[in-house]
């Protein structure tokens, strides 16, 4: 299966607002990284607009030829900008005020009664939905019964290298193909690690977003993603 590369320009927000200014664009962050080979751009609006804003999502979305990938929390807030917005996917994440980043899965087991609606009505508007979790056997069967199109692997622990975390990713891979839900990765991957992930051969899209908009500020974000794109596509073959 071919191997895409989504890359997520959330920190190049986190940039541009730690001064307030206009500048650097997301916009012009995702276009650069779609001309040097990325597949797809990933924006996520988070409830705190610590990042991207409302302004970012509409721009990116009619600004780019790729597909967007909308990560968000499971509100009403966000599941009406999604629908405002209709990206070509919308990845639901945990979400907590006081987290860095995102720092685990979401719990689709606890969440079903929740989660299916906010699923049914993001499917009915013909936007696909992809489900951020943990390589978690009864994960994976929880959002395939709620009617996912896709799983995320979450890749933190990996990224930490956690022992047994390649084995469990590598398993839960197979349990997706096995339950008809495509498979994508991320989360703290990067040149060093990105290889193994990106050989197991069912996971059909990797996203990254702050090794690439960090490792940018040295090498320039079209080296980047072209060198990161090589990595994937050699781990591949």
């Amino acid at each position: 299966m071919t191997l895409r590369l989504g890359v997520n320009v959330d920190h190049v927000a986190t940039l541009r607002n730690a001064r307030g200014e206009a500048y650097p664009d997301p916009l012009e962050a995702a276009r650069m990284a779609i001309a040097a080979g990325a597949d797809g751009i990933t924006i996520h609006l988070r409830e705190d607009r610590r990042h991207i804003r409302d302004s970012d999502v509409f721009l990116v979305r009619a600004g780019i030829d790729k597909p967007l990938n909308f990560e968000m929390a499971a509100t009403t807030e966000m599941l009406n900008i999604a629908l405002e917005a209709m990206p070509n996917a919308c990845c639901i994440v945990p979400e907590k005020r006081t987290e860095v980043t995102t720092e685990g899965g979401l719990d689709v087991v606890s969440q079903q009664n929740s989660l299916r609606p906010i699923v049914a009505r993001l499917r009915h508007a013909g936007i696909r939905v992809s489900l951020f979790i943990d390589p978690e056997p009864a994960q994976l069967i929880a959002s395939a019964e709620i009617g996912a199109d896709i799983v995320e692997l979450h890749t933190g622990a990996f990224g930490h290298s956690k022992p047994g975390e390649l084995a469990r990713l590598q398993a839960a891979a197979r349990q997706c193909s096995a339950l008809r839900l495509e498979c994508h990765a991320g989360h703290g991957l990067n040149f060093a690690n990105v290889a193994p992930i990106a050989s197991i051969p069912e996971v059909m899209e990797l996203n990254i977003g702050h090794f690439i908009i960090a490792q940018a500020i040295f090498d320039g974000l079209p080296a980047v993603v072209q060198q990161m794109k090589a990595l994937m596509q050699a781990a591949r073959k």
